[in-house]
């Protein structure tokens, strides 16, 4: 076995152990106790007769329903199962596993309670109605894995039909965390933002919010070249132009983008690109070594598609690439939105935030390039990683100070208090998993039932 067929083997590993712990533990997420059973009469208290007593205090002053429930600290993961990964519209039922990962990954890393919930609507006015009528319950929104045009629509309508916060993950929480790991690599190429041409493979979900995010945060559109599946964008694809009420966003990045009207496909766009910026379809050879190789002097390749990236990272350092990072955690730089999504809701729920701002979202990626800073970046390591349990935490602070610096939080509190009580929140959910599993409640992987 040569050492690519090696690579390719070890890459696949991960796939092979879910088919085996997942129907071990069927599923990954649970709902436990947070108050105490000290015997039956306790019942009194939490639920009948007692519990009259805080619903009447709720529906006299309903902001009162953060002090009495967990509304607080709950959130719900919305999806159709329409846009689930890289294996497309696969169904509310097959998209389960992921909605109870990112479940997971909020409660490991932000100590968030998140429910996930996948709807049968593939109608974007039924999924805004069903996100309606379930809000109350709720203290945020994460919407996940759903197709667009129609993921666009949906996150529109509900930002401006609700008072809690609305996050499409796979739109604001991907432009943040590549806003974040191109500003890092940059630093270490000694390039800057306002200075480079980027090349998008891939104008979707993603790449439309990282295209909106670049340009807020001071890129040139027309320095930017993006490719969908039928070539470049530009003022001339009249196949977009017929259906622009349709794909309002993609037909803005035609008339804004490409400054110099290049045409083709990924190889054109990428010739003489400084960053690479991939969120299209699972690879590997959706991006061609070859093509790598004509980008300029010290070139930055995100490829992002999951579970396998547009091209292996390891072919694209080989073909001359200086910075390569995936959407996995089994690579080396990860860029993948688990660095932003914890930290983010953790910040919104403990300030109260009534939405989330493209001022959050900018704070959130300069807040994760300081963390990288502190514990030193280089080419194999322009982000923090998800073992970082102070990357939340600090998150989370720099999204609630921004919240009250643009007028959208419930709620006033400093930037070490933030974090503070951030940190002790992430810290006890991670102790309450290491204590299931100390007592056996949670059974080894090595173990079947």
């Amino acid at each position: 076995m040569d050492q690519r067929d090696a690579r390719i083997e070890q890459a696949q590993q991960p796939v092979a152990e879910a088919m085996r712990l997942h129907p071990l533990y069927r599923g990954k997420v649970q709902m436990a106790p947070k108050c105490p059973i000290r015997g039956i009469e306790d019942f009194a208290i939490w639920y009948t007769p007692g519990v009259a007593a805080p619903c009447r205090a709720i529906a006299a002053n309903p902001g009162a329903v953060y002090e009495y429930t967990n509304k607080g600290n709950s959130i719900a993961i919305v999806s159709d199962g329409s846009r689930v990964l890289g294996l497309g519209d696969i169904g509310p039922a097959a998209g389960l596993p992921v909605m109870e990962g990112k479940a997971l990954l909020f409660k490991y890393l932000g100590g968030v309670d998140a429910v996930p919930l996948c709807i049968d609507a593939k109608d974007p006015d039924e999924i805004v109605r069903t996100v309606r009528a379930l809000a109350p319950s709720f203290g945020a929104i994460n919407l996940e894995d759903i197709a667009q045009p129609k993921c666009f629509r949906v996150l529109d309508a509900l930002r401006t039909g609700l008072d809690i916060p609305i996050w499409h993950d796979d739109q604001q929480g991907s432009a943040t965390v590549a806003l974040a790991g191109l500003k890092s690599a940059l630093s270490i190429v000694g390039k800057s933002l306002g200075g480079i041409r980027i090349a998008m493979v891939g104008i979707g979900a993603a790449n439309v919010a990282v295209y909106r995010l670049l340009k807020i945060a001071g890129v040139d559109p027309r320095a930017i070249i993006a490719c969908d599946s039928k070539g470049v964008l530009h003022r001339g694809r009249d196949d977009i132009a017929q259906k622009q009420a349709l794909f309002p966003d993609k037909w803005r990045v035609c008339l804004e983008s490409n400054g110099d009207a290049v045409t083709g496909g990924i190889a054109e766009a990428l010739a003489g690109a400084d960053a690479c910026i991939a969120f299209s379809r699972s690879g590997p050879g959706v991006i061609e070594p070859a093509w790598i190789a004509t980008m300029a002097r010290d070139a930055i390749v995100f490829a992002c598609a999951n579970p396998v990236p547009e091209i292996w990272p390891w072919e694209a350092s080989a073909a001359g690439a200086r910075i390569v990072a995936t959407g996995r955690s089994d690579f080396p730089n990860q860029v993948n939105n688990s660095l932003v999504f914890p930290g983010m809701f953790r910040g919104v729920l403990d300030i109260r935030a009534r939405l989330i701002t493209d001022g959050m979202a900018i704070a959130a990626a300069d807040e994760l390039v300081r963390q990288a800073e502190r514990i030193g970046v280089d080419e194999s390591r322009i982000l923090p990683g998800m073992d970082d349990w102070e990357v939340a935490a600090h998150v989370a602070a720099a999204c609630g100070v921004a919240a009250q610096s643009e007028e959208v939080a419930g709620r006033t509190a400093g930037a070490a208090e933030l974090y503070a009580t951030a940190r002790a929140t992430i810290a006890e959910a991670r102790h309450m998993t290491e204590v299931l599993m100390r007592e056996g409640l949670i059974a080894p992987p090595g173990l079947g039932t």
